[in-house]
């Protein structure tokens, strides 16, 4: 089964990355958490890797209703975005709300995972746009 949802951009991993903020920001995300993968496996163990960089995006109002249906999901919040650098495009993807349900079995998830895909795909949709 899937858990990713994915496109895929030519060109730059920073001015990627400034898009994918701007996309979830349209779609009611903010961004809780970041961690540069890259920089972290360099600094502690000295390995050379492509850029990438998570993030961890949250609506707070779909986190919330989560959150009353389920308080154990925040074991699954926020939701992650992974923009990687790939040869001579960049690869942005987000975590498939739908493992929600799947994972949880909680069926007052599914209205809450279904927006929540709603959202991402719109973000997701207007970085593919954004790089035709």
């Amino acid at each position: 089964m899937p858990y990713d949802r994915t496109v895929k951009r030519p060109g730059n991993f920073e001015e990627t990355v400034g898009a994918v903020r701007s996309a979830l920001a349209d779609q009611g995300f903010g961004i809780l958490s970041e961690i540069d993968v890259q920089a972290t496996l360099k600094a502690k163990l000295d390995h050379d890797m492509e850029p990438y960089l998570i993030l961890g995006a949250c609506n707070p109002p779909l986190a919330r209703r989560a959150l009353d249906a389920d308080r154990s999901i925040g074991l699954l919040l926020p939701c992650n975005v992974v923009v990687r650098a790939d040869g001579d495009q960049v690869i942005v993807q987000a975590i498939d709300p739908s493992t929600m349900v799947t994972l949880t079995g909680v069926d007052a998830m599914a209205p809450i995972a279904d927006e929540a895909t709603r959202r991402l795909d719109a973000a997701l949709a207007s970085l593919a746009e954004g790089s035709a």
